[in-house]
């Protein structure tokens, strides 16, 4: 039985639960603790994290399960632990006092806040003692309790400066006096200003932008493949081959079970942060599937497959939602599970020697190791199997093309052995919720893919989960923030109760209304069900009369029904995922694109305001750059008319979801069908079928090609 309970005990956030039986008196973001704060004239340690967080993990062994440490903690604060995945809404609004205080952000993140929630002093990670210039966290704590109490005046001056700093920095950049609105720039002119700044940043030797720790940094690739796919940029599009290659071939790589690691500590993409999140993968699904579009390399469509084998066998929940992530640690120590000595890769392969040597030489295994001075080493793609062929002495056994397949038929049977000796070790934690928001991403990627790579289960694996979603977290067009154990979760109301129940869902932020309504449309395009076009049209209808704001021009991240904080942010800057405004914008350009011309006008207004920002900062709004652009170049609409599930509509359909078109729609229309061309009558009308065929058009704008019939002719008009 634990020694110690506190208020976290009955949260469903798998984050709020490890931190439960510390002796510190933590409760959830919420009134009790809020009111406690305000009675007792107390100020509020407000600590932010994630499940799979490393440093979240350190700080909680290191200090928040000291007995000492935990007994200051409760004297001098009222202590509120909160999950970023959960509150995102607190996690955008006190991130920015570390970065107004000029440090880094990150997690775990540690705010002191006055009781009615105004910021005054933060920092990130704290040790327990005094290290590397960072002081002790007991120090910290004693100096902040010290400063409430005896110079209140400062504190009360540096939380309103800090709290009037946070409102100025979330109002979205506004359209400077002559500057171009949003479709007034060039689409040439407006990827070309952006990759150059982008290419600035861009590690030539590695791939990626920046140094260390590099980050996968989709959107901004993204910005880049198409600057070089559709406009002939040779260095935008060899960038993008190269971080793609890199980032394949290095350890934030799983090169046992697939899948990617959160990112990069150093510059090489060799020993990652071992972190698995869904939101990456997702992003990198879509990324790498449009590089084989792009460039044709079959590397990058193996690379897909992988992905969604690693998210299939280990981040699906029973009825078919994905999980959040996976940690990073597992007993105890960070990485443990994904590295190799060789002793392990003895103990894995046996007496097979072939195996041994190839894996050793491939996957760059050595005595002294990689990772942390610990003789272990991370797995990367250190040679070709061709490589490890030669320093093998391919003479040695005859023929050397007989030789190489023998090695390539080696290193197969060392990756089976390893990934099952590997599966028998301790396995990282895994945080099991069931995002919306992230589960919108993976939902839309896998439902392209699908097409693209001709998998149909992908598709059915993405329609599943959506399902679950609209089953369970959807109410009138608007959706909750995550499942957990197959009910909705949830942070309390700012009044207090318990969390939802399976009945009640309360709506969750603008990034889970705007990832899974593009969603939505990316089944419609992949299936050809036209219900999926009213679901999404129900989410943007809700999104625009809960988050739009006249005043803003925009789009905000809370609900106007949610709780009261200090601030209403809009959430403008990409993070590790697009941001949610660049991606409400998107669902409303899609659906005035094909359904309803009503929903430009709010797509149009979100942009204008944002375009200034997004040609002087490409990096911070790489998804509203690529919106811009969908705006500015107009969208690819290929309308295929003829009966719905036929080979040959069905083959037009597979043409286009070929082609690298990233500003596309595929749309099919079954005469015989009324409700089809209904759910897509902007695009649908004066498209006459031909009886007993099916044809397709091309529409670029309002200009459409004639109607063809065989997959090479519709090539032709998409190349």
């Amino acid at each position: 039985m634990a020694a110690h309970t506190n208020r976290l005990a009955s949260e469903s956030s798998p984050y709020l639960l490890q931190h439960a039986h510390n002796p510190v008196a933590w409760y959830p973001w919420g009134a009790e603790a809020l009111d406690l704060a305000r009675s007792e004239d107390r100020p509020i340690l407000l600590s932010i994290g994630y499940a799979a967080c490393h440093w979240c993990h350190v700080m909680e062994r290191e200090s928040f399960e000291d007995e000492a440490i935990a007994r200051r903690m409760n004297e001098l604060f009222v202590n509120i632990k909160v999950d970023r995945e959960e509150r995102p809404d607190l996690d955008h609004i006190y991130q920015l006092v570390v970065q107004l205080m000029g440090r880094s952000g990150g997690w775990p993140l540690t705010v002191f806040l006055t009781p009615d929630q105004r910021p005054f002093f933060a920092g990130t990670y704290f040790p327990p003692k005094d290290k590397r210039g960072m002081p002790g966290f007991p120090k910290v704590l004693d100096a902040v309790a010290d400063a409430y109490r005896n110079r209140r005046d400062e504190v009360e001056l540096q939380a309103q400066e800090i709290t009037q700093a946070i409102e100025r920095t979330q109002r979205a950049p506004g359209r400077a006096a002559g500057t171009a609105s949003a479709a007034e720039p060039a689409s040439s002119d407006l990827l070309r200003r952006a990759s150059r700044q982008l290419l600035a940043r861009f590690d030539n030797r590695h791939g990626g932008i920046g140094t260390r720790p590099k980050f996968p940094n989709t959107m901004s690739l993204d910005v880049l493949l198409r600057r070089g796919a559709l406009e002939g940029d040779r260095v935008a599009a060899e960038s993008v081959e190269l971080a793609l290659d890199r980032m394949r071939d290095g350890g934030i790589w799983d090169h046992l079970r697939g899948g990617f690691h959160r990112y990069s500590t150093d510059e090489r993409w060799l020993v990652p942060h071992f972190e698995k999140m869904l939101y990456d993968n997702a992003l990198l699904l879509r990324l790498y599937v449009d590089g084989f579009r792009a460039f044709k390399k079959p590397i990058y469509a193996e690379t897909a497959r992988e992905l969604v084998g690693y998210l299939f066998a280990e981040m699906r929940d029973p009825e078919g939602g994905f999980y959040a992530s996976q940690d990073a640690d597992s007993e105890g120590s960070e990485g443990k599970f994904f590295v190799w000595t060789l002793d392990d890769l003895r103990a894995a392969v046996g007496q097979d020697q072939l195996a041994y040597d190839v894996a050793r030489l491939v996957f760059g295994i050595t005595e002294e190791g990689n990772f942390e001075h610990t003789g272990a080493t991370v797995l990367s793609q250190h040679r070709t199997v061709e490589q490890a062929a030669a320093v093998l002495d391919a003479g040695a056994d005859g023929d050397a093309g007989t030789h190489i397949e023998r090695c390539r038929e080696a290193l197969a049977r060392a990756r089976t052995r390893m990934l099952a000796a590997r599966e028998a070790r301790p396995r990282p934690a895994r945080d099991d919720k069931v995002l919306a928001s992230w589960n919108g991403l993976l939902i839309g990627a896998l439902a392209d893919a699908g097409r693209a790579l001709d998998e149909p289960a992908w598709v059915d694996a993405a329609a599943r989960a959506f399902a679950l979603l609209e089953r369970k977290l959807l109410r009138g067009g608007r959706v909750g923030r995550y499942l957990k154990d197959g009910a909705p979760g949830g942070a309390r109301a700012e009044r207090g109760g318990a969390g939802a129940t399976a009945t009640e869902v309360r709506p969750g932020f603008l990034d889970d209304q705007a990832y899974l309504g593009n969603a939505a449309l990316d089944l419609y395009e992949a299936t050809s069900d036209p219900r999926y076009v009213g679901v999404a049209r129900a989410i943007a209808d809700a999104m625009i009369a809960h988050h739009w704001d006249e005043a803003a021009r925009g789009f905000f991240f809370t609900p106007d029904d949610g709780d009261a904080l200090i601030a209403r942010t809009q959430d403008i800057y990409d993070q590790a995922a697009p941001s949610a405004v660049s991606m409400a914008a998107q669902l409303c350009l899609r659906l005035a694109e094909i359904a309803d011309e009503r929903y430009l006008s709010p797509a149009e207004r979100q942009l204008e305001a944002l375009a200034p920002a997004a040609l002087e900062n490409p990096f911070g709004l790489g998804q509203t750059v690529c919106v811009l652009d969908r705006l500015a170049r107009g969208s690819v609409t290929v309308v295929v008319v003829g009966e719905a599930g036929s080979a040959a509509a069905g083959d037009l359909a597979r043409e286009a979801f070929k082609a690298y078109l990233p500003s596309r729609a595929v749309v099919v229309v079954d005469p015989a069908r009324p409700e089809s061309a209904a759910a897509v009558k902007v695009v649908a009308e004066g498209k006459p079928a031909r009886p007993g065929e099916a044809v397709a058009y091309v529409c670029r704008g309002r200009a459409c090609s004639a109607p063809v019939t065989s997959p090479a002719e519709l090539r032709a008009l998409l190349g």
